[in-house]
């Protein structure tokens, strides 16, 4: 099977109704991380110093050695800039999810016992803050389940999310397999949460973000004062806002990291928009443990046929008479590069039609001369394949006066004997003088712009065949 693992479709165009408490226009999910005393250094084994955001410009890993400076930084995160956000969001009485690396936690028992009482939603940033990619998958799964028994252990309860950040292609899988998590987060594809369906276990997926996040006053473009994170904030806000007070609302994450927005000229553009976001209104500030409880009672996640995961008999079984008698198309399609984007009737009718589209005329003519006359003699006989029979009777075609029959039966014979094939109209979109109108209209045409519409008007049968599947 040649399948494409990535989801390019996710909630499409129609997002469901997020209905947030209060019927609030936007939830903000406020994110810690708490890295300091995680990182890499070799005090904690590693086989060499930090290198990653922090307000050391182009800095690299001293293999072998201590950076003394790198280390003070993230000390500050922890020392001071912890404090300075506790006091910010507690005196707002805001909600807070940590991202805590468990080594991190374990040497910051002050710090989560702050965490702690302020009622905060403590989930799990890894073992280590260290870098997953290329990370041997049984090691990856090792500390996973390492990371989940020490958090446990210092906090006192086991995280109910997790989120790794500097993850491999298998972390999402990894961490959904333990089936230890309400909702993950290593993922940045969305504005709402989504389920996964990972082997036996349907994972709720909390998409997280890398621009709505003071990371960028590390990093190559980002932000130089805390004006400029104020100003992008606002902006995503009011754009959420707006999507919601139109009917469409949102999600917006924002990340946070002690040891950047915990400096002072940097906490100022935060809690200028914590008060401006206060004072607009319409906003639900939540963990995102509380963003997972919601979406799991409001949205809970519901098993269906994706037909890109079938095999090609059932496929073939299931989709071979969505273009009529032509089942080559179906077999066709099964062999494309199918995956998610596929799963749904638009997907599978783009599928299905380039098969159509790019075979010869002489092939499509075939499929053309497998559609049933309109009203002819295979239905008087009773002998059309139920969806035609199912798509005339929704016209009134099975229920013709004498003189409506005559009517049909000599255009049917004057179109086919002027274009070699039947007349085709996909008969749903139309009623009974609408498809009498067409017939009249069409029979004129030449060969060529006739086989044309007519090939569109199989497209669009299929399609109104699928939806009724999917």
């Amino acid at each position: 099977m040649n399948r494409y693992p990535r989801n390019l479709s996710g909630h499409g165009g129609r997002p469901p109704a997020a209905a947030w408490p209060g019927d609030a226009k936007v939830a903000i999910s406020l994110v810690l991380n708490h890295e300091e005393g995680g990182e890499n250094s070799i005090l904690h084994g590693d086989a060499a110093s930090e290198a990653f955001l922090s307000d050391i410009a182009g800095a690299s890993m001293w293999p072998g050695e201590r950076h003394w400076n790198m280390e003070s930084i993230y000390d500050y995160g922890a020392r001071a800039g912890f404090w300075r956000l506790h006091d910010i969001f507690t005196a707002r009485g805001l909600p807070v999810t940590i991202y805590g690396v468990a080594t991190a936690l374990a040497r910051s028992p002050e710090q989560v016992a702050a965490m702690t009482a302020a009622g905060w939603d403590i989930a799990s940033h890894g073992l280590k803050w260290v870098e997953h990619r290329g990370m041997d998958e049984a090691e990856e799964r090792r500390q996973i389940a390492e990371a989940i028994r020490l958090h446990t252990e210092v906090v006192g309860t086991p995280p109910r999310g997790w989120y790794t950040g500097r993850c491999s292609a298998n972390t999402v899988r990894l961490t959904a397999e333990t089936g230890a998590f309400d909702w993950i987060s290593d993922t940045y594809d969305d504005d709402l949460p989504y389920w996964l369906e990972v082997g036996e276990r349907d994972q709720l997926v909390i998409p997280y973000t890398l621009e709505a996040n003071d990371m960028r006053f590390a990093t190559a473009p980002g932000y130089i004062t805390g004006e400029q994170f104020f100003q992008y904030l606002k902006d995503a806000f009011d754009t959420l806002w707006n999507e919601g007070d139109n009917g469409r609302p949102k999600m917006m994450s924002i990340g946070l990291h002690s040891r950047l927005i915990g400096r002072p000229g940097k906490a100022a553009g935060l809690i200028r928009f914590l008060d401006y976001a206060l004072q607009k209104g319409g906003a639900w500030f939540a963990t995102r443990s509380q963003i997972a409880d919601h979406w799991r009672s409001a949205h809970p996640h519901i098993r269906r046929e994706r037909p890109s995961q079938m095999d090609r008999d059932a496929f073939v079984a299931r989709f071979g008479g969505i273009f009529e008698h032509s089942p080559w198309i179906a077999e066709g399609a099964w062999q494309l590069e199918l995956g998610p984007a596929h799963d749904s009737a638009t997907g599978l009718h783009n599928a299905l039609c380039r098969v159509f589209r790019s075979a010869e005329p002489e092939a499509r003519l075939r499929v053309l001369n497998a559609h049933p006359d309109l009203a002819g003699k295979l239905a008087a006989a009773r002998r059309l394949t139920p969806d035609s029979t199912a798509e005339q009777a929704s016209a009134g075609l099975d229920a013709l006066t004498d003189a409506e029959r005559a009517e049909f039966q000599r255009l049917n014979t004057d179109y086919v004997a002027r274009h070699g094939f039947p007349f085709i109209i996909a008969v749903r979109d139309h009623d009974k003088a609408g498809i009498l109108e067409a017939f009249r209209t069409r029979i004129a045409h030449d060969r060529d712009t006739e086989f044309a519409a007519a090939c569109r008007q199989v497209e669009r049968i299929a399609f109104l065949r699928l939806k009724d599947l999917l």
